[in-house]
């Protein structure tokens, strides 16, 4: 047996070539508009990012505000913080308040430690019980009200604390009052006091 070679003419093969770049070129068409929104889009989020970055110095405050009250939120709980008001007679004497007695009455109150989800060692006062005798040059003043879970003893040492910052941390104490407590009633939020002593 003989292999026989025999020579076929070759087909010529559908190149598909030709049809694959015409595809490619529709595909980048239709392509284009998307990119251009992706880019558009893009864009836009940076612009967006660099506005909450950097903030229109116009709109800037004057002065910033503190870390304490970017960071903190301010809320009411059932206690009440005691202080004395930017309007008592103690801040317009000369010098200020010089010293925070909490020695009055029979007992040290800044000896007293409350523990406990009860208020364990808490000391009921009635209404009338001397809290504190806060101090001027020439005179001192008399802090009175009911039970007491806490003193400041920061106004021992720094009793300027009480003219720098009277309503944070300047505070005398805190109390819990009673909720049939006769001062609950009597107690004024701070746009009542501003309005009553025509501070607003």
């Amino acid at each position: 047996m003989s292999d026989i070679m025999v020579d076929q003419p070759l087909k010529p093969e559908k190149t598909t070539v030709g049809n694959n770049l015409q595809q490619q070129h529709k595909q980048d068409e239709e392509q284009q508009p998307q990119q251009s929104v992706r880019r558009e889009n893009a864009e836009y989020e940076d612009e967006e990012l660099h506005r909450l970055l950097v903030p229109d110095i116009t709109q800037l405050p004057l002065t910033p505000p503190s870390a304490v009250e970017s960071n903190f939120v301010s809320y009411f709980a059932p206690d009440c913080v005691i202080g004395l008001a930017s309007t008592h007679l103690a801040f317009k004497e000369k010098g200020g308040i010089m010293a925070v007695d909490f020695n009055v009455g029979k007992s040290n109150r800044s000896g007293m430690k409350v523990t406990g989800k009860r208020k364990k060692n808490a000391q009921h006062f009635e209404s009338n019980t001397a809290l504190c005798k806060v101090c001027t040059d020439d005179d001192s003043y008399i802090v009175r009200w009911g039970s007491l879970l806490e003193v400041n003893e920061r106004l021992i040492k720094q009793p300027e604390l009480l003219n720098l910052s009277a309503d944070k941390e300047g505070y005398i104490a805190i109390v819990m009052p009673k909720p049939s407590d006769w001062l609950k009633a009597s107690l004024l939020s701070l746009e009542e006091f501003k309005k009553l002593r025509a501070l607003c």
